[in-house]
């Protein structure tokens, strides 16, 4: 008999925190900045996991930004809930790429590492020369690798990078940013189709600020888009996140979690488990908890 999918530990494989002075971001709206132009801590977390019912997380960087990536490590290790961390290195470098990822292991639970590929601009950045031999390093060690792309130019970069590292798993945040605030369809859709085609590429259910700055959070907005995504990849490459504090621009973290097990709720107990924590802790290898 199929346990409660209640029962199992779920994972909140994407969310951030920062102290707004220390480490101040660039918001695109003023509705973004009135939101989360102030300081969310683990503490201000861990209350709205235990409302929704969230067991565990892997902690995300938000600057490509070395010292938070400290920070996050030194974090993660008083956290016994923080169960991984994505940082950030420096990719356009080897030999400080390499530097990085031997201090971040001796420092911390690091999981995996993400390049904002909207900072800086530069086309083709996953292409050049040096970043691939950085990018060598990481899958070496058995790291994951993510990014955000929102464009066919950004996921064509994935895409060759995955193919160029098959042995690394690549992770697409965000969905892929589906044109849900204009009811689109294409690319989108076919992007996905063609990210699914790589073994080693995953995704996760959850909104970034360029989907969230344009639309307000609704379930049922999501749902064709949702469908599809889990339709290409399959239940064993898909996790549900989260995305606070940024997701808190257009809805609550208790009213984003169940908005999400509501759009995977046609899914088998069995599928469920999967897609809210068990694929987040076999492709980031999180433990238990310290």
């Amino acid at each position: 008999m199929d346990r409660p999918v209640t029962a199992m530990p779920v994972i909140d494989c994407h969310h951030h925190v920062w102290v707004h002075a220390r480490r101040p971001h660039q918001w695109p709206t003023p509705q973004a900045r009135g939101a989360l132009e102030r300081d969310f801590t683990v503490a201000d977390l861990a209350h709205a996991m235990r409302e929704a019912g969230v067991d565990g997380t892997a902690l995300m960087q938000s600057l490509n930004d070395i010292e938070e990536t400290e920070e996050f490590l030194d974090i993660a290790r008083a956290t016994p809930w923080i169960r991984g961390v994505v940082g950030w290195a420096p990719l356009d470098s080897p030999a400080e790429t390499e530097a990085a990822l031997d201090m971040f292991a001796a420092r911390g639970p690091l999981v995996g590492i993400r390049h904002l590929m909207r900072v800086g601009g530069v086309a083709g950045f996953l292409q050049r020369y040096e970043v691939m031999q950085s990018l060598a390093l990481i899958a070496r060690a058995g790291l994951v690798f993510e990014t955000v792309p929102t464009t066919p130019e950004q996921f064509a970069q994935a895409f060759a990078t995955a193919r160029r590292f098959p042995d690394m798993p690549y992770v697409i945040n965000h969905l892929g940013r589906p044109p849900v605030p204009e009811k689109g369809w294409e690319p989108w859709a076919g992007l996905i189709r063609q990210a699914a085609s790589l073994p080693n590429m995953s995704i996760k259910l959850s909104a970034g600020i360029a989907l969230i700055q344009d639309w307000a959070w609704s379930p049922e907005d999501l749902r064709p888009y949702v469908a599809h995504v889990i339709d290409c990849f399959g239940p064993g490459r898909v996790m549900v996140a989260s995305n606070w504090p940024v997701v808190l621009v257009a809805s609550s973290y208790a009213d984003v979690w169940r908005g999400m097990r509501e759009l995977i709720a046609p899914h088998t107990p069995d599928e469920q488990r999967l897609m809210l924590g068990a694929n987040a802790a076999r492709i980031y290898k999180l433990g238990d908890g310290r």
